[in-house]
């Protein structure tokens, strides 16, 4: 079974990673960091994705994955992110935490492991 997830536009989902950072005083431009930082695109490649209404599961085939991401771990939603075994819900889980971790004023240092 396909999630909705992974067929829903990342530009949906986006204005939700700001809004959470934002109200705990962090800024768009750190969401934008973390985002370029586990995927590898530059911020135009991330811009382009964002008007494009590019799906979850595009924008993480294209993505090349940051080599340090395994070692993002805890948990979402209940759901320890370490332990999801579709590996694209993985992905969306490790953004989900990082952009957790940046709301919850964790350094940038520390949640670009």
């Amino acid at each position: 079974m396909t999630h909705r997830i992974f067929t829903t536009a990342v530009k949906d989902v986006y204005p939700h990673y700001v809004a959470k950072a934002e109200k705990k005083e962090r800024t768009k431009d750190e969401v934008d960091e973390i985002i370029r930082w586990l995927t590898g695109f530059s911020q135009q490649e991330l811009e382009s994705h964002l008007e494009a209404a590019t799906t979850f599961e595009d924008f993480f085939d294209r993505a090349q994955l940051h080599p340090n991401a395994s070692q993002i771990t805890g948990s979402v939603c209940g759901v320890k992110v370490q332990e999801v075994e579709d590996p694209l819900m993985q992905k969306i889980r490790y953004l989900d935490k990082l952009i957790d971790e940046l709301a919850k004023g964790k350094a940038m240092e520390k949640i670009l492991r």
